[in-house]
C-alpha cells in the first residue's frame, strides 16, 4: 500500500482533515499517521522492512492506522475476523506464515498466538491491543507483488487467503469512483466488516484515495448506521442485500439518505422489487453489482441508469475487464444464453496464499478465471449473474435452480427476504424448502398462499417449494452475507419438527 499511503501522507501534510469517524468519534489524518508511526516502530524497530502483518481487522481507526503503518514500512497486510475460530486461525497461520500478529488480548489468548509465533517479541499497540512481532529482516517478495491478503471461505470450509496487489485494489477503487461520480474529500461509509476483502478495498482503500472521512459502525445496527451516514454527509457506501433492505425498513420512507449519491449492493440474492422499495424509502440510488474476493467489484451500473439496469441486472464490466459466459466445453456463449462465468481484468488476484507464498490461480489458456457462477450477457453489454453453479436442488434426478425460485418468491409483496434450500427426502433425495422473512407488519406466509402467487408468476409447478418456514431473519456470515450453509441447517431442523402425518408435500413424487 505504499503509493496509497504516500498520497494520503502528502495530503495530510498540506492540511489536516477528518480521516475516520467511528464509535469513538472523529480521528484526524495527522493523528492517525502518528499512531501509524508508533506502530511501525513497534513492528519493525529501526524501520527495517515491515514483513507480513496479520491484523484482527475491526471497523475502527485501528484498521486504518495499521494500514498506514504497513504502507510506511513496505509490508503486506493480511486480514482476519474476530469471529475466526482457533482452527481457522491455525489454518491461516499455516498458509500466510505472518511475521507479525496484531489482535486484541482476548483474541490473542483464544488463538494461542504465543504458540504460533514462539520466538516473537510481545508489545502493546493501538491503545491496548497485543502486537507480537518476529525478529527481522522480513521478506515480502514471497507474495509476488501482493499488498493485501484477505480470507474467504473455501468449498471445504478451510479459509482461503486471496492475495491482491495494490494495483488491483486501486483499479477497483478508481473505477468505482468514476462510475459513482465521487470527488476528492467525499465521505464514504463502511458498514460491512473490514475483514472482508471487498469491504476493506471499498472502505479503507477507497477512503484513503479520496482523502475524505471513512464513516464506520463497529457492529451492525441499522438505525445507528442510518443516522451516522446521514449525520456525516456520506456520499457512497457498499453493503450486502440484507443490509440494504434493513436500512430501507429503518428509514420508513423518510429519505434519510437523500444526500448519498448511490449505494452499491452485492454479495447475495437480490430482488428488483424489494430493492426498489428500499431505495425509495432511503432516497438514494441502489446499484446492483457483481464481484468477488478474487476479482474485486468488476461490474456496476451507473446511478443515472434506468431501474431495469440498476436493479434488474448486475451492470456492465468495468473498462478493461472482460466477463463472458461459456458452455461446459469452453465455447463462448452469445447474449441471452446462460453459461459458466469467466473473468479477466486488472482487479484479478495474484493467487492464493499457500505455505507462506503466492500460489498462482488456475486460469484458462487465454487468462480467464472461472468464478463458479452462472452468467447471462445482454445485447446492451449488461451482465446478470444467475446464481452459483452448485446452487441447485436435485429432486428425483431433476435439477431445480435455487436462484430462479428465490427470484419468483421474492416478488410476493409480503416477503422481505428469502432463501430456498434443500431438505432431505428418503425417496427423492432432496425437496425444496423456503425460509421467509416477512415485510414489517406482515404475518406468517403460508405455503398455499405462496404457491398461488408462484402460479401467477408463471414459475413451473415442478419448481414450487414443498415446505415454507417463516423466520425472523436469515442466517448470515460474519460479513453480513446470506449464510447458505446455516440456512440449510436451519431448514433441516425446522423440517425435522414436522410430524409425518402433517407432511406439507403438495406435489407428486416424480
Amino acid at each position: 500500500m505504499r503509493q496509497t499511503v504516500r498520497e494520503f501522507y502528502d495530503r495530510a501534510q498540506r492540511a489536516d482533515f477528518t480521516a475516520v469517524v467511528d464509535d469513538q468519534g472523529r480521528h484526524g489524518a495527522r493523528d492517525l499517521l502518528q499512531r501509524a508511526a508508533d506502530l511501525a516502530e513497534t513492528i519493525t524497530p529501526d524501520w527495517t522492512p515491515g514483513g507480513t502483518v496479520l491484523l484482527q481487522a475491526d471497523n475502527s481507526w485501528r484498521t486504518v492506522a495499521t494500514t498506514l503503518a504497513v504502507g510506511l514500512t513496505g509490508g503486506v497486510l493480511a486480514l482476519v475476523n474476530r469471529h475466526t475460530t482457533a482452527a481457522e486461525f491455525e489454518a491461516a497461520m499455516e498458509d500466510i506464515r505472518p511475521d507479525v500478529v496484531i489482535a486484541e488480548p482476548s483474541a490473542t489468548a483464544e488463538w494461542d498466538v504465543g504458540r504460533a509465533l514462539p520466538d516473537a517479541r510481545t508489545a502493546e499497540g493501538l491503545d491496548g491491543w497485543t502486537v507480537r512481532a518476529g525478529n527481522g529482516p522480513h521478506d515480502v517478495s514471497r507474495w509476488s507483488g501482493g499488498a493485501l491478503i484477505g480470507l474467504t471461505s473455501g468449498s471445504t470450509g478451510r479459509p482461503k487467503g486471496v492475495v491482491q496487489s495494490e494495483d488491483s485494489l486501486r483499479y477497483a477503487c478508481s473505477r468505482t469512483v468514476d462510475v459513482n461520480g465521487l470527488h476528492d474529500g467525499d465521505a464514504v461509509a463502511a458498514v460491512v466488516p473490514l475483514s472482508s476483502t471487498a469491504a476493506y478495498c471499498f472502505g479503507v482503500c477507497l477512503a484513503l484515495m479520496l482523502g475524505g472521512p471513512l464513516v464506520l459502525t463497529g457492529r451492525w445496527d441499522r438505525e445507528e448506521a442510518l443516522a451516522r451516514m446521514a449525520g456525516h454527509d456520506v456520499r457512497w457506501t457498499m453493503c450486502v442485500p440484507t443490509m440494504a433492505l434493513q436500512l430501507g425498513a429503518a428509514a420508513a420512507g423518510s429519505k434519510a439518505l437523500g444526500g448519498v449519491r448511490s449505494m452499491t449492493v452485492g454479495g447475495g440474492p437480490m430482488d428488483r422489487g424489494a430493492l426498489a422499495r428500499a431505495e425509495r424509502s432511503l432516497g438514494t440510488r441502489i446499484l446492483r453489482v457483481f464481484g468477488m474476493s478474487e476479482c474485486l467489484g468488476h461490474t456496476s451500473p451507473r446511478p443515472d441508469d434506468p431501474e431495469e439496469i440498476r436493479l434488474g441486472c448486475d451492470g456492465r464490466p468495468f473498462p478493461g475487464t472482460d466477463l463472458r459466459a461459456v458452455a461446459a466445453d469452453g465455447t463462448v456463449l452469445g447474449p441471452g444464453v446462460t453459461g459458466r462465468a469467466q473473468v479477466r481484468g486488472p482487479s484479478l488476484f495474484l493467487g492464493y496464499a499457500r505455505d507462506g507464498r503466492t500460489e498462482p490461480p488456475a486460469l484458462t489458456p487465454d487468462g480467464y478465471f472461472p468464478t463458479g457462477d452462472l452468467l447471462t450477457t445482454g445485447e446492451d453489454g449488461t451482465v446478470t449473474v444467475m446464481g452459483r453453479e452448485k446452487d441447485v436442488i436435485i429432486r428425483g434426478g431433476r435439477n431445480l435452480d435455487v436462484t430462479e425460485i428465490e427470484r419468483a418468491v421474492a416478488t410476493h409483496p409480503a416477503v422481505a427476504r428469502v432463501c430456498v434450500t434443500p431438505v432431505p427426502d428418503p425417496l427423492l433425495g432432496e425437496r425444496a424448502a423456503v425460509l421467509l422473512v416477512p415485510e414489517d407488519g406482515s404475518g406468517e406466509l403460508g405455503l398455499d398462499e405462496l404457491r398461488e402467487h408462484l402460479a401467477r408468476t408463471g414459475l413451473s409447478k415442478a419448481k414450487w417449494p414443498e415446505f415454507a418456514f417463516t423466520v425472523s431473519e436469515l442466517p448470515q456470515t460474519t460479513v453480513g452475507k446470506l449464510d447458505r450453509s446455516g440456512a440449510r441447517g436451519l431448514a433441516r431442523r425446522l423440517h425435522a419438527r414436522i410430524p409425518a402425518s402433517h407432511d406439507q408435500h403438495r406435489q407428486g413424487d416424480a
